[in-house]
């Protein structure tokens, strides 16, 4: 596997390799990368000729510079990594190589970027837009990989593909959990022992609540979801929403959707902890 640090260094491995008939796979990361990674890493070598993991901190989605800060950076673990899942090019371009100079862009994909993580974090979908496109066009990759976990993500690069008519195929990849259930996250690596134990109740909470929903209404299994969050030790909720899983807004009956899934945000002592369960799909 090679380490490549340019856009130019890494359009001139991948042209050589186009040229050979060869397939290019991307797995975008901001690196701190973990079992959940690796299971997107291993689809797309599984799937084409080549594949590029990206591995940047990108500034312009945290809103939080604090949170940029903290947020963990292991390079060389992440390679040693990568090479075992059989990635080709590990990506590992500076700030300024991204951003040689400010990113005025604006996306604007609403109502998808206006709830949920769009309401609670402003700003962030705009970034994640402006770096997710940054590479795919140095990359110009045939499918790119990202996780479930990212729900809203997920739904909002789909559809920024869709308007810019990018020639790409995006492959959603299902949650990774630990044995327990806590869903992975490079934050995990964040919390204390005690905040981990306490972290459990999320995953326990939403598995529950699927069974609940069974036998109980839109707006009653939102009440034991939050009943039961707000009981639970070191936790605090931002929000937990049923929604459409296509148009990411808010459901007020089963029968509203074929494809209904919760998204929950967690505070864990300060660590911001995401995760997602599908009720119908």
């Amino acid at each position: 596997m090679k380490v490549v640090h340019t856009i130019k260094d890494l359009q001139a491995e991948l042209t050589v390799l186009r040229a050979q008939g060869k397939k290019v796979g991307l797995v975008p990361t901001m690196g701190a990368l973990h079992a959940g990674h690796a299971s997107l890493v291993k689809r797309s070598v599984s799937e084409n000729g080549v594949t590029v993991v990206s591995v940047f901190v990108n500034p312009t989605q945290f809103n939080d510079k604090n949170d940029l800060e903290k947020y963990p950076r292991t390079l060389d673990a992440d390679c040693r990594l990568l090479e075992e899942c059989g990635a080709d090019f590990a990506f590992a371009p500076s700030v300024s190589e991204m951003y040689p100079e400010p990113d005025t862009r604006q996306f604007s994909y609403a109502p998808l970027d206006t709830v949920m993580e769009g309401a609670f974090r402003p700003g962030h979908f705009n970034g994640v837009c402006q770096i997710v496109s940054k590479l795919f066009d140095a990359v110009l990759p045939d499918r790119a990989y990202f996780g479930e976990k990212d729900f809203q993500q997920l739904a909002i690069i789909r559809e920024m593909v869709r308007q810019l008519k990018y020639n790409l195929e995006i492959v959603g990849c299902s949650i990774v959990r630990e044995e327990d259930g806590l869903a992975l996250s490079s934050r995990n690596t964040r919390l204390s022992a005690e905040e981990r134990e306490n972290a459990l109740n999320i995953s326990q909470t939403l598995f529950k609540s699927r069974n609940f929903a069974a036998t109980h209404t839109v707006s009653e299994t939102q009440k034991m979801v939050e009943d039961a969050i707000e009981a639970a030790p070191g936790l605090r909720m931002e929000y937990f929403e049923i929604v459409d899983g296509n148009t990411l807004q808010k459901i007020s009956n089963w029968e509203d959707t074929s494809y209904a899934v919760g998204c929950i945000t967690v505070f864990c002592g300060e660590v911001r902890l995401i995760d997602n369960i599908k009720y119908k799909e």
